[in-house]
């Protein structure tokens, strides 16, 4: 089988799926007979041919998927009215805390916020795919560790935690953690995500918490999840 043959059956799958498909994924389209690197070669190939056009390929967590441009948003919203889900601040707020300092437990978030998390504000990321339960913390009481998932970084565009904005200023950790999150050209957002400010005071950050660790270190996996101490480091304090 040719290239063209291959790029040509690689494209259709892409444009048939409903969910990103894996490198893993496309081998099975020939049988194992073209490597991964030869697929990864086709796939960037493949996102030059489409680089003039209103959709784009690109590569999230759960794989590839071909998806609108940012500014093809406004014209594609005339077709569906309705507007999507819209989240107060707060619900945003502790999206990205615990984005940017996970594993966290729901007290953590209270201690950067200020104030009390309603546990429906929880529930109502873990029910939206954003966050997860990964795990207990070896502490009195055993209080759960919440983390983001491949949905989150799927609805975002975005292939690992790497590419998520480096906070700008300690001082400001709550506020630049929420703006950070907002769809733009930095961080290109899916259609079914709408961001939306609300009018809630943002509770400032106490001075005594520790900094944020980079939002580039890779996700505590569940064996990690009993070592709390870890999320105070960071290796590079200039980029908070």
């Amino acid at each position: 089988m040719n290239t063209v043959e291959a790029k040509r059956i690689l494209e259709t799958a892409l444009i048939c799926a409903h969910q990103p498909i894996t490198v893993r994924e496309m081998r099975t389209l020939f049988a194992d007979q073209i490597g991964a690197d030869s697929i990864k070669s086709m796939l960037l190939e493949m996102q030059e041919d489409w680089a003039q056009r209103g959709v784009e390929l690109t590569q999230v967590a759960s794989g590839w998927r071909f998806q609108s441009r940012p500014e093809m948003r406004e014209y594609l919203d005339r077709l569906h009215p309705e507007k999507p889900p819209k989240y107060t601040r707060a619900t945003l707020e502790t999206l990205a805390i615990i984005a940017y300092r996970q594993p966290v437990t729901r007290g953590d978030i209270e201690d950067i916020r200020g104030v009390t998390v309603n546990s429906q504000l929880l529930k109502q990321l873990e029910d939206r795919g954003w966050v997860e339960l990964i795990g207990h913390r070896e502490t009195v009481g055993r209080p759960g560790l919440y983390a983001t998932t491949r949905q989150f970084l799927d609805d975002l565009g975005l292939e690992s935690l790497d590419q998520l904005p480096l906070l700008e200023s300690a001082p400001d950790l709550v506020e630049s953690m929420f703006d950070a999150l907002q769809p733009g050209p930095e961080t290109p957002g899916t259609e079914e995500i709408q961001l939306e400010i609300a009018t809630t005071e943002v509770a400032s950050t106490p001075p005594e918490l520790p900094l944020a660790r980079e939002a580039s270190l890779p996700p505590v996996t569940q064996e990690q999840a009993g070592e709390p101490e870890s999320l105070a480091q960071s290796s590079n304090e200039n980029k908070l």
